[in-house]
């Protein structure tokens, strides 16, 4: 994801896990390498290679990924980490992380609209509490790598929500990060980054059930399915950059980042028939880039093309890439039959 313009460049890294037999006895005891966790480092490791010449990397994770090898390891000049917090840590004072986050001056408010979500939760907005300040991580004796730092500092975050309606449980996000945070606008910026990782439940919803429903696939092979799931990981992010596009803060991607020349070409020769004849019905966006790319496949998902209809999310973009992809395929035979 770009952070300033909310843009998803696509993706970094694959890794594919297979749990062929159960965890060591002393799996807590190996050494990070020889953990499945050891993926999370991975992952930062290969965003930090492909991002290379990126001003600044900030690698994101929930709450899995809070892991001291991590930290002790990844960050560098222009690499940064930014983490949910999952434990309740040891610090260097003597203090707990969780207690001494709440005891933190309130420094802001702001509001929050929680989606509804069917059975689980209403949709409301919430008031949410600000605190920040640096803190300093011990190294647990559960860390293996005897060689880590023995402390690491920080920045703490915690936004947490005031008054949650009864039966609704409370918003609370406990964040740790690389970066510098000392004012409100610096810890703002790090909780904005952080609703960014929402994006990801989208990539999986998409790949998922409610998408190209990948999990409901049946192969013979292993390896076949391993295949299949990553060319639909691949569309699923198409998908993803196709609707973040038309939110993005500016529309200068090119179309040519997604899609090949014959299909821009086909994206082109649809506008006449996709566009309505008033203005609002008109692709508002500069011809051959992303954007104008995505209202188009939208439009073929079956979306009105009117701003007030915001059916045009990622079910919508992979209807409409199916369609695309059928139509591309015609006109490629067609161009290649010669008449006799």
């Amino acid at each position: 994801m770009d952070a300033d313009s909310g843009e998803c460049l696509g993706l970094i890294d694959v890794q594919v896990w297979r749990r062929t037999k159960s965890k060591a006895a002393n799996y807590k005891a190996l050494p990070i390498e020889q953990k499945e966790s050891y993926r999370w480092l991975i992952g930062g490791a290969q965003a930090k290679a492909v991002l290379g010449e990126a001003a600044t990397v900030t690698v994101l994770d929930d709450r899995e990924a809070d892991i001291y090898e991590k930290w002790d390891r990844l960050p560098d000049v222009s690499t940064h980490l930014l983490t949910r917090a999952s434990r309740d840590r040891a610090l260097a004072d003597g203090g707990r992380l969780f207690a001494t986050l709440a005891s933190f001056p309130q420094a802001h408010r702001f509001p929050l609209n929680v989606q509804a979500r069917p059975g689980k939760q209403r949709a409301r907005q919430a008031t949410m509490a600000v605190r920040f300040r640096s803190v300093r991580i011990r190294r647990p004796t559960s860390c293996s790598d005897r060689n880590a730092s023995d402390e690491i500092e920080l920045s703490a975050i915690e936004v947490r929500e005031l008054n949650p309606p009864p039966g609704q449980t409370q918003i609370l996000w406990r964040l740790l990060t690389t970066h510098t945070v000392e004012t409100v606008e610096q810890a703002l910026t790090v909780i904005g980054w952080y609703r960014l990782r929402w994006h990801i439940e989208q990539l999986f919803r998409t790949l998922k059930r409610q998408g190209l429903r990948v999990e409901e696939s049946v192969t013979e092979d292993g390896e076949a399915l391993e295949k299949l799931v990553t060319i639909a990981l691949i569309v699923a992010a198409t998908t993803m950059q196709l609707v973040l596009s038309l939110a993005a803060g500016d529309h200068e991607a090119p179309a040519s980042r997604v899609f090949t020349p014959e299909q821009i070409e086909v994206l082109r020769a649809l506008q006449k028939k996709l566009q309505g004849r008033t203005r609002k019905q008109q692709n508002p966006f500069a011809p051959d880039s992303l954007a104008w790319a995505a209202w188009t496949i939208a439009r073929l998902g079956g979306w009105t093309g009117y701003r007030s209809d915001h059916s045009n999310g990622p079910i919508t973009m992979r209807d409409g890439l199916e369609r695309l992809a059928g139509i591309v395929d015609g006109y490629l035979l067609a161009k290649n039959v010669r008449p006799s």
